[in-house]
């Protein structure tokens, strides 16, 4: 569920962590650390899984680009206000 989110328990305290790229945490796009951020680990695996996958069977590539154009960032939107 893109955008959506799901609740999660954080020591003890209940948050809603929507599912977006990560701003602060990205080589590329910031998917994998979108992801990590999501699942709670740390983000070289999802980098390494992407990898292996894309090497393998080119599905990891396409998955990676999928989720870069779908997943929203989670940078503040800027305005150009003159």
């Amino acid at each position: 569920m893109v955008g959506g989110g799901r609740i999660r328990h954080l020591g003890g305290m209940t948050t809603n962590a929507p599912l977006t790229r990560a701003s602060d945490d990205k080589k590329l796009t910031g998917v994998a650390g979108g992801l990590a951020r999501y699942f709670g680990v740390d983000p070289i695996l999802f980098r390494v899984g992407f990898a292996v996958t894309a090497l393998c069977s080119g599905a990891g590539l396409l998955a990676y680009l999928i989720l870069a154009l779908l997943m929203p960032s989670d940078a503040p939107a800027t305005s150009a206000v003159a």
